[in-house]
This record gives C-alpha cells, structure tokens and sequence, in this order.
C-alpha cells in the first residue's frame, strides 16, 4: 500500500521513559512495576497516535512490543468509561496468544477499574459467556470460538469503540479471513481500527483499504529488530543426523532451556519420542495437542521440569517463556520472516539470546533467503565428524561470513520475555 508521505510515519528518535507518552499516571505505574522503563520503538511510534483514536497499520517483528503498544492506548482511552459494556476487541491468532495478551492487561491495567477476559476454543464456554454478557470491558478472543458465543446471541458489541487484529498475517496465513469478516460485519462501522502485522503481504494490504480509514503507518525496520540481541550460527548437517546432533549439542550445559521448532505435528511428535529414549526430558506443543495439554507442556518448560520445549511454528505463537536461553531450527522453516518469528523467542526485545540452526543439503536454498532477510551471512560452526553432508554435498559460501552477532540497548524494554534484572538461565519455581 502506498501512502502519502505525511502518513509514513518513520518511527521517531526513542522517548527517554514511558513518563514521555500521553499515559496516565495509573499506567505508567502498571509499567513500572513490571520493571521496563524504555518504550520500544513500536510503543513509541503508535501509543500517541492510537490515543487519539487514528486507526493505524503497525508493522513490527516477534519480540517488539505490540502487545502493550495497542493495550496501553486501550486502557488509556477506556479509563473513564463506565465499566459493563464491551468497548474494545482483540482478535489473535491462538489461543496462547490470547491468553498472553490477557497476562499483560491484568498486569498494566492493575489500577484501573477495567475489566478483561479471553475467549477461545478447547475449553469451556460458562466463565467466557459470563464474562461476555458484562464482566469485561475488553474482550480477547481467536475468531472461531467468538463467533460460536455470538451465534448464541448474548454478545453485545454496540457499545465497541476500538478493534484491534493482532498477527495479522498469521491470521491469514491460518485461514481466519472468512471468520474476520462475519465478525466485523457485526459490529459498529464507527470505530477506532488498529492493524499490528510482523510483515506487509499483499493481502494485509488489501485488508487495511477494506477495514480502516486513513490509518497512520507505524514502521519499524525488520531487519535491525531481528537481529538485535541474537547470535547465530548454522550446521550443515546429513538430515538423519539432526537428531544426534541436537543430542551432541546439548552436551552444553549453557542450552538450558531451549525451544526447539519443527515444521509438522508429526515432526514434533516423533522428535520428542527420539529425545525421551535418550534420556532427554522434552514437552511438546502443536496444534493436535488439547488445551490442557499445552498448558502443562508450557508451565513445565517455564518451571524448568522440562530443558527442551519442541513446538510447531503455530502452535509456539504467544510462546512467552522467561530465560529461554536458545531457539534451535530443527527444520529451517520454509518462509524467511517465520525465522525472524522464531529466534525472537529468545531475544525479547533486543534482549540477548542464541539461534542455532540445523541445515540439511536440502535446505540450503531455504537457508539462503533467511540470510538474505537478515542482510547478513550466517556463520558456519564446525559440524562433528559424521554429522555432515559428506564430501559431495559441502556447502561453499560465496562471501565471507559476518560475525552473526547483534547487540540491542541493555535498558529492557516492555514485550519482552526478560523483566529488568532478570538473567539468561530460566526463572525457577
């Protein structure tokens, strides 16, 4: 989409602290309490904007921010309003999306009156529908299991003033485009809309002239949010050999808690059985998995019971675990941007984390448009004797490799998986 250059907004020189944004005092206190001071720059180019009511297109990578830069203009614009009516909707891919979004509210809008609840399938509907029929000012919700509450005729959106479409172009990636416009067919036209997407397809493009108005373009680079606070490195490895590989390198005590990403379900199941009769304790989560199921996989690699999570790229969105210290590439996943999602996992923020990728000779070409993306070489660390592609299939690169090390500020930043002080090794409980 091309706009007018007043409407290009290039995001402007960092505010100091959050007490530079139009906030209330009762949400900077929430911001402060969780320990960030520093608004990143997606926070610092839409809170402004968004409190006063301009719907905007904010694009920015996993990792970034976005959830509080639309939540605190949410609670900002909401703040005195009387509390029953629904007056702002979050749609989100998934579930553990929704309920992340639900963690940040409680805890910005902790001295406030507002109220929020998630919604979302693969558990029961009797807490969401109370919530619905007035228990929350701000609803969170994946497109299906709302509509099946709208269906049943108790949900009341006439007093909605704000919508926001979280990971857009996950959502129509996972097909929800249909279930987005039965739902915006539904409720009031005049409304503040916000659009916040890891990257600009073609068809978010086509969405935003549908659904929003004049909307301001809030801008941060890809490139510099990826590779802030990362160190790669990259093994060419026989494809049977991975998984013995992934074994050897665990030998490293510093990998203590790692989020391993495959590209199937099947994939995550078979890889978690391997490294079980190796004695290697691992959790599983995808999309075949139930609600529950995924809670227990999550909680226990938040607790430290388990060193390895193995995910599925869906299934790991809103994935926010403190201290991860790596993200593995098992598989080098078929888009380039899906990297930038993955290795923010470990890297909250342009906090410091380590990436480590699995390349088979088949995945080579893959792997060179992940390096394009970042606009850099990834290094090649020495793969142990009998794990590589063998003499006929080396792989040879054309430029020499960059160093793979990217440093972001240390002041921490709001959206990050690491509140101030905290250190590299996972969190204990």
């Amino acid at each position: 989409m091309t706009a007018p250059e007043s409407q290009q907004n290039a995001v402007p020189r960092p505010a100091t602290t959050f007490d530079d944004l139009p906030l209330h005092v009762t949400l900077r206190q929430g911001v402060r309490e969780m320990g960030y001071h520093e608004p990143t720059p997606i926070q610092e180019g839409a809170i402004p904007t968004a409190v006063l009511g301009r719907d905007i297109i904010g694009t920015a990578q996993t990792g970034t921010g976005k959830t509080a830069a639309f939540l605190l203009p949410i609670l900002e614009r909401l703040l005195d309003r009387p509390r029953g009516p629904i007056y702002a909707l979050v749609l989100t891919p998934t579930r553990e999306l929704a309920l992340q979004a639900e963690g940040f509210l409680k805890k910005l809008g902790r001295h406030t009156r507002l109220r929020g609840a998630a919604v979302y399938g693969g558990v029961g509907m009797g807490d969401q529908e109370r919530a619905l029929r007035g228990g929350a000012e701000i609803v969170i919700a994946t497109p299906g299991r709302l509509l099946d509450h709208m269906q049943r005729g108790y949900v009341d959106f006439r007093s909605l003033r704000i919508l926001i479409l979280d990971e857009a172009d996950r959502m129509l990636d996972m097909g929800f485009l249909p279930d987005v416009r039965r739902i915006l067919s539904r409720i009031p036209r005049d409304r503040q809309t916000m659009l916040f997407s890891a990257t600009m397809p073609p068809e978010i493009v086509r969405l935003s002239q549908e659904f929003l108005k004049d909307p301001r373009i809030i801008r941060v680079d890809p490139t510099t949010v990826a590779a802030a606070g990362v160190t790669h490195r990259a093994y060419v490895v026989s494809p049977d050999r991975k998984t013995d590989l992934l074994i050897e390198l665990l030998r490293d005590r510093e990998m203590s808690s790692v989020l391993v990403f495959v590209r199937t379900k099947h994939r995550a199941d078979r890889l978690a059985r391997q490294l079980e009769q190796r004695g290697i304790n691992a959790s599983v989560i995808h999309g075949d998995r139930s609600q529950s199921q995924r809670v227990r996989a999550l909680e226990g690699f938040r607790a430290g019971h388990s060193r390895l999570l193995v995910a599925t790229d869906i299934a790991a969105r809103g994935v926010d675990v403190e201290g991860v210290s790596h993200v593995v590439n098992y598989d080098v996943p078929r888009e380039p941007e899906t990297y930038i999602h993955r290795v923010g996992r470990t890297a909250r923020a342009q906090r410091r984390g380590d990436a480590v990728t699995l390349v088979s000779r088949e995945e080579l070409d893959e792997f060179a448009r992940v390096e394009r993306l970042l606009g850099s070489e990834i290094p090649r660390a020495e793969t142990p004797e009998g794990m590589g592609p063998g003499p006929t299939q080396s792989y040879q690169r054309s430029t020499p490799p960059s160093r793979g090390i990217y440093r972001g500020p240390s002041a921490p930043r709001l959206g990050g998986n690491r509140p101030h002080g905290v250190g590299r090794r996972p969190r204990r409980y």
